[in-house]
């Protein structure tokens, strides 16, 4: 109002006692509340009294003003009071920033309100008002069209009725359903209310005239559902070649996302196969078991496709061969390593094996070892474990000859050269060739287990090839035959069984085996079995989440360090990949309090597993830890960069740990360098130029003398953590799906263990996932496809290869001169001078040769350009190399015979790619496996013999 600068004469009217001045009041105190409410403020007690006084005709109006002081004074609590006192006075489509921010409020504390009554369990009194100012605001987004905005509030106050609703009353239902599936994925942190809104969203996705079946059996692996899963796949194997291509995509997405124990229940469902019987010579007919010759095309060739599929083994096969053939592990850069060090040194002679196995991962290339094998046969004991357990690493996936490769160091070989330590380690490697694949191997492990005769030493190895082996597959058999070897009270052989117990029990969340692991690690009295038990148990809690929490808080609370230890990884594993704010408050707290440095180092670490999905915060949340005084948290902060960062190249990440790789401390240098590995592994110098500096960093603190042998070996290990795979390989903890990935997680979880016992350092294996796109059509054979990748070729190239460094040869050293004999030439090459000038000139050139070394200028632009021009795209053909960074320039523009069976995400041009064939009745054109180019290299050869 004009000319109004005080309230103070309509404050003044609070005092009468007529209602009708104290309404004429309120209704001006309303209007000038923005200007005054700081003088108002002083009369908030009358304007309250009005508002408790029930007689008052005009309460709400005075809980109206009342709100709008206390919105101005900052107590947003209160203000939000006082506004759902206010009923319908309280408008909530004016567009202000009182409104909005009440409305704010009021979300939080309904959100608060819900949250309690959902995911605590306790009862909570809604205020009704409360309720109605929230179905104001659901009405309001339905009528102005923000869906989104509805259902993301409804996932947030667990309300399952209005997701439902946002979805279907959105118009366009696969989008919604598309867009919940991926918020409900990534930010729903409790895990009772995430699998009601899956189990809603199948209901959904099943009433689709087109239901989205790769989605679904996706969101199926959430719910654990085998039976869904398995009735989806046997409507599809039914229906046309097109449902037949979405059935096998299904399987191979299956494969790489689910465990052993959710593929083997659906191979249980899905009908089981006829037995195909040759009738014998005496029988004048076909018998009852005698099936006939099927054709291609139908169910029961389809059935025992798809079983292929599951069972791994095709995926295996097609990414073991991947792996071989496109190796470009760079073997100098081992050799140089090699020739700098003290080959009597254990620590460093192991890492190197190490680096070995890592680099050349899954490729079955083991030159390395066979051109140095005296150098090998300085490794004894333990040492001697290792090596043989790096076959394993080296040949992982190649499960069809795993025995035979491995025959000469197994128990029960006549070969000169076993011992208990190699046959030991033979079945370590066992278990990573078929790691998260038992099948079969695991009776022979369980065999060799039973027959170690109490050699210690090989049970150590049997157990944690059983462990690796038979991961998350619940196998009760296993379980117990780990637990008598648990039993034994052996230090070396009762470790490898707890964590083994753990691992075969992976993600169970059972009672039985926890309470019977936790009450032997209070008996026993070696550290190593407590600290194997406490690193098992973590492993039964993976992704169980709150579920976890009761066991957590008995752990951390015990009075021995090693469990505690064991609850760090507890929270982890329980809530990896969540970023769930109150376990990452628990684990800052213990790391910053606890009074064990083992315990706090692990705190600090664990936090990389936690925030592995949001991989941006780590650098930040860690940053303050890593200039901490105490070296263990320092050494934690960078495992929880390399652990949440890898594979991602993240500036911030690099930021942090290159300072620390000159850090006063060797194990915090040690833990720096294998971070950077990890974090730059698969990337290139053009994505990001600092990673030359890291490889030459690596050199250096390999040849420096003075340089400590834990620093040595972490540069080692870096220099093949960066070339896994033979550069085919990253580090990727979540699936491009949304899904954990299981054994990445796991992997580097016992990797970490590596502080205590080296030979645990090969896990690191099981964390390399293939960075290939492999198409394969109906008949599952590799057609030739192509694609486009639009961008610089070298922006993702493989590293150039090592050059042959001439440095370290001896120099040839200058003859010395003597000053007489200097002047004696002095006055030699004056004479000369003066003799004649035909010896100053120099023969003259031929003119040919003068055009020669002179090129024209035209030339040298041409010549420049050809050195300077990239081309902006390249054609990539099945199967190929493609990184993680590089599938969001692909697109399948170039052939026109064949298109990958579903295209919405960046994620479904990766791994192994189904394709839908648009001219079905052409001829098609087949990629050669390694087999085939085999044999056909042999019969070339045997033709030119024959003509020869």
């Amino acid at each position: 109002m004009i000319g109004i600068n005080t309230a103070g004469g309509f404050l003044s009217l609070l005092d009468e006692d007529e209602p009708e001045l104290h309404q004429y009041a309120l209704q001006k105190l309303n209007d000038l509340v923005g200007d005054f409410w700081a003088e108002i403020a002083h009369s908030i007690v009358k304007i309250e009294a009005l508002y408790d006084d029930d007689a008052f005709e005009y309460r709400k109006l005075a809980a109206l003003v009342a709100s709008k002081v206390y919105y101005h004074l900052g107590e947003f609590t209160e203000a939000m009071t006082f506004a759902l006192g206010a009923g319908d006075l309280f408008d909530i489509q004016a567009k202000n920033e009182y409104v909005d921010t009440l409305i704010a409020k009021c979300f939080d504390e309904y959100i608060r309100l819900r949250r309690t009554l959902n995911d605590d369990g306790e009862q909570v009194e809604m205020d009704p008002r409360l309720e109605s100012i929230i179905e104001l605001m659901f009405n309001r987004c339905f009528a102005e069209g923000g869906y989104k905005e509805a259902l993301g509030i409804a996932l947030e106050s667990r309300r399952i009725d209005k997701v439902e609703e946002a979805i279907l009353k959105s118009g366009n239902v696969e989008d919604m359903l598309e867009y919940c599936t991926q918020v409900c994925s990534s930010l729903v942190s409790y895990r009772d209310f995430r699998h009601k809104v899956f189990s809603l969203l199948v209901e959904l996705y099943e009433k689709q005239d087109k239901p989205d079946y790769l989605t679904v059996c996706r969101i199926l692996i959430f719910l654990d559902n085998t039976q869904e899963t398995a009735a989806i796949l046997v409507k599809l194997l039914n229906g046309s070649e097109d449902d037949l291509v979405l059935a096998f995509q299904i399987a191979f997405d299956l494969n790489s996302n689910a465990t052993q124990k959710f593929l083997m229940a659906v191979q249980n469902e899905l009908p089981a196969l006829k037995i195909k019987k040759v009738s014998d010579d005496t029988t004048d007919g076909p018998t009852a078991m005698d099936v006939d010759e099927s054709p291609s095309d139908n169910f029961e060739n389809r059935n025992e496709k798809i079983r292929n599929i599951l069972s791994g083994e095709l995926t295996i096969k097609l990414f073991l061969e991947f792996l071989h053939r496109n190796n470009h592990a760079d073997l100098a850069i081992l050799k140089a390593t090699k020739s700098v060090l003290d080959s009597r040194h254990s620590v460093t002679h192991s890492a190197v094996v190490f680096a070995n196995a890592l680099m050349n991962a899954g490729t079955t290339r083991d030159a390395f070892l066979r051109d140095n094998l005296d150098w090998l046969s300085r490794a004894t004991n333990w040492a001697k474990f290792s090596v043989t357990a790096g076959l394993g690493v080296i040949h992982r996936g190649h499960l069809t000859q795993g025995l035979q490769l491995l025959a000469p160091y197994l128990p029960g070989s006549s070969s000169s050269a076993a011992s208990p330590f190699s046959e030991g380690g033979a079945l370590y490697a066992l278990g990573l060739i078929h790691a998260n694949h038992g099948g079969s191997i695991l009776k022979y492990l369980r065999d060799a287990l039973a027959g170690s005769k109490g050699d210690t030493t090989v049970q150590h190895g049997a157990c944690l090839g059983l462990g690796t082996a038979g991961m998350a597959t619940g196998d009760s058999e296993i379980y117990e035959d780990l637990k008598g070897v648990l039993f034994l009270d052996d230090a070396s052989a009762a470790e490898a069984a707890g964590l083994a117990m753990g691992l075969v029990m992976l993600g169970s969340a059972q009672d039985g085996p926890i309470s019977e692991m936790l009450a032997y690690a209070h008996e026993t009295q070696h550290e190593k079995i407590i600290r194997g038990l406490a690193i098992g148990i973590a492993m039964i809690m993976y992704g169980r989440e709150a579920q976890a929490d009761a066991l957590i808080d008995q752990l951390i609370l015990d009075t021995d360090p090693i469990l505690r230890y064991g609850g760090m990884y507890t929270i982890a594993m329980a809530y990896c990949g969540t970023a769930n704010n109150n376990a990452i408050r628990r684990l800052l707290h213990i790391a910053v309090s606890d009074v064990s440095d083992d315990v706090r180092r692990a705190a600090v670490t664990c936090l990389g597993f936690l925030l592995s999905g949001q991989p941006e915060q780590c650098p930040k949340m860690v940053s303050l830890l890593a200039e901490s005084y105490n070296p263990h948290v320092r050494y934690g902060s960078t495992l929880a960069v390399g652990i949440a960062c890898a594979g991602s190249a993240l500036p911030a990440a690099i930021d942090l740990l290159l300072p620390m790789a000159s850090d006063p401390v060797d194990f915090v240098r040690q833990g720096a360098l294998i971070s950077l590995s990890m974090v730059l592994i698969q990337t290139s110098r053009s994505q990001e130029p600092r990673v030359e500096r890291v490889r030459k960093l690596f050199q250096e603190k390999i040849s420096t003398k003075g340089e400590f042998a834990m620093a040595k070996f972490g540069a080692i290990l870096g220099q093949g953590i960066i070339d896994g795979g033979g550069r085919n390989c990253t580090i990727q903890l979540h699936s491009l799906s949304g899904h954990q990935n299981l054994p990445a997680t796991v992997g580097l979880a016992v990797f970490t263990q590596y502080w205590y016992w080296y030979p645990l350092t090969h896990f690191m294996s099981l964390a390399f996932t293939p960075t290939t796109i492999i198409t394969l059509n109906k008949d599952l054979k590799m057609p030739k496809f192509s694609f486009s990748s639009n961008c610089r070729p070298s922006l993702f190239a493989y590293p150039p290869k090592t050059k042959v460094s001439t440095s370290n040869a001896p120099a040839k050293v200058a003859t010395a001169v003597l000053s007489t004999t200097r002047k004696a030439q002095d006055r030699k090459k004056l004479r000369a001078s003066q003799a004649g000038d035909s010896m100053q000139i120099d023969p003259p050139k031929d003119e040919k040769e003068e055009k020669k070394e002179e090129p024209k200028e035209g030339e040298e632009k041409k010549e420049k350009k050809k050195k300077k021009e990239e081309p902006k795209m390249e054609i990539k053909h099945n199967p190929c190399r493609i990184t993680l960074g590089q599938l969001k320039y692909l697109a399948c523009d170039v052939d026109e015979r064949y298109v990958p069976i579903r295209m919405t995400n960046k994620g479904d041009l990766f791994g192994i790619v189904m394709l839908k064939d648009l001219k079905p009745g052409e001829p098609e054109e087949f990629v050669d496996t390694a087999e085939e180019e085999k044999a056909k290299e042999e019969a070339k050869e045997a033709t030119e013999n024959t003509s020869s």
